[in-house]
């Protein structure tokens, strides 16, 4: 088995290497297997491109992408075409999600053969999510509902920010899915999945807020609410809603 970790990052010079250098650390302690940890720059105009091939240069298994068009979709979507390794997913390079939950998922596709999707989740009763303040709690939590009212959504959660596939099912996936190019893409990845009857592990999480976010709440939330009413309109018109 063979692991390649994207992480997606536009204009993230505050956090790329201490994120990039603790998650190397931690996996040549813990991880027995080869991988990549493959840094999907997409459209940064700080100094994060120069950081992140400075980290290629230093770091023998970190693997620099450079695209122009931002978006965390276009830069999932890159990675997987990419990608060569038999598991592929995705972790925000703030490394929310506690390291550890690595070795648990690796574990989880070695038990079962039949596995193909992980998905990270901080709404599971046995998840711990500390540091989120009242709003994203209330904002993460009315997604969540919405997409399990108007997609019957078995997830518990679809913006962890921590995903693994399979290969064979991530490039099934990037076949059928939209060409949305932000993190709307990774909502209806999971979601095709669940429709695909794909073998979903709703893997309950340690997850920490970082406050130094570069997401703007409710911009994004009106961007869902529009993504989310197109997803609905394609999917009655493909017949699987």
């Amino acid at each position: 088995m063979t692991l390649n970790i994207l992480f997606p990052v536009l204009n993230e010079h505050k956090r790329l290497e201490r994120g990039i250098t603790a998650c190397s650390e931690y996996m040549k302690e813990h991880i027995r297997i080869p991988y990549t940890l493959t840094i999907v720059d997409n459209g940064s105009d700080d100094d994060t491109p120069e950081i992140a091939a400075s980290l290629e240069d230093r770091i023998p298994e970190v693997r620099f992408i450079r695209i122009e068009e931002r978006g965390v979709g276009i830069a999932f979507l890159t990675g997987i075409l990419q990608n060569e390794a038999d598991i592929v997913g995705y972790m925000d390079v703030d490394l929310s999600t506690d390291l550890s939950y690595l070795v648990r998922m690796l574990k989880a596709f070695r038990d079962d053969p039949d596995l193909q999707y992980v998905n990270g989740t901080r709404f599971h009763p046995r998840s711990d999510t500390k540091g989120r303040r009242w709003y994203r709690k209330i904002t993460s939590a009315g997604l969540v509902f919405l997409l399990k009212s108007l997609f019957r959504m078995k997830a518990t959660d679809a913006l962890c920010g921590f995903t693994f596939l399979r290969k064979d099912a991530a490039n099934e996936l990037v076949r059928e899915c939209s060409d949305d190019k932000g993190w709307f893409y990774t909502v209806e990845f999971l979601l095709r999945a669940e429709r695909k009857g794909m073998k979903i592990l709703d893997l309950p999480v340690n997850w920490t807020e970082d406050y130094d976010t570069t997401v703007r709440i409710f911009k994004t939330i009106r961007n869902y609410i529009k993504q989310m009413a197109g997803l609905r309109k394609l999917f009655r018109e493909e017949g699987i809603l």
